[in-house]
């Protein structure tokens, strides 16, 4: 069955098991074994940061004229969810996770917040089986082939944040967890943006990166009203 997935990746795993621990999403390790720890998650924390790096490397050195802030937003719009979500779609992975029953029965394996953090467990999966040239593969085939040159789609709303509160001297931006809701598979964060100490923004998501994410929105919506 994977290796039908592994023709749509691009990559030949000389072990399977971590392909197929990349597709282990953590309802599913929760019911089958009890241990979250054999879920996805640590790979996905490991692909997040080796997807970031081959993008900013790509984004460096091809735009040599684009200040940092405009190359932020490139890295972000090209790693959101949104975009690794069509990736997912695109190679088909949804059909091959493993999934809890609850997650099943509502609809996890069209979940974008599920999807995008299995192709970062995929990419992962690909350093571990077969190093970095493995990992740059799969990224400049599916990542690196629909840069956002002329227009970003999505919104770093912290960097623009940040851009704006900077236009006046001794700003202070600062980001503040204030509770979590729901099971370990299935958590929403909340995420109280502030400015010189006094909030101006709160937000929620599936992860503390897209919840601060929200709080940055919301708070630019504050500014524009």
């Amino acid at each position: 069955m994977l290796h039908e997935l592994e023709k749509a990746i691009g990559h030949s795993f000389r072990d399977p098991s971590v392909l197929e621990n990349a597709l282990a999403h953590s309802s599913y390790a929760n019911e089958r074994w009890h241990n979250s720890l054999r879920s996805n998650e640590r790979l996905e924390f490991l692909g997040d940061s080796i997807l970031g790096m081959i993008v900013a490397d790509h984004l460096y050195r091809n735009f040599p004229d684009r200040p940092e802030g405009e190359l932020t937003r490139m890295r972000a719009d090209m790693v959101c969810e949104q975009s690794l979500a069509l990736i997912a779609n695109k190679i088909g992975l949804g059909n091959y996770l493993l999934l809890g029953h609850g997650e099943e029965r509502f609809g996890g394996r069209n979940r974008n917040s599920i999807l995008a953090d299995a192709v970062e467990s995929v990419i992962a999966a690909c350093y571990l089986d077969g190093g970095f040239e493995a990992a740059w593969k799969f990224v400049t085939a599916f990542v690196l082939s629909d840069v956002p040159v002329a227009k970003l789609h999505n919104v770093d709303y912290k960097t623009a944040l940040q851009e704006k509160v900077q236009q006046k001297k001794n700003q202070t931006l600062s980001y503040h967890l204030t509770g979590e809701e729901g099971p370990d598979h299935d958590k929403r964060f909340c995420v109280e943006v502030r400015l010189n100490g006094s909030p101006i923004g709160t937000g929620t998501g599936t992860s503390k990166k897209r919840a601060e994410q929200d709080a940055a929105r919301a708070a630019l919506e504050g500014f524009v009203k």
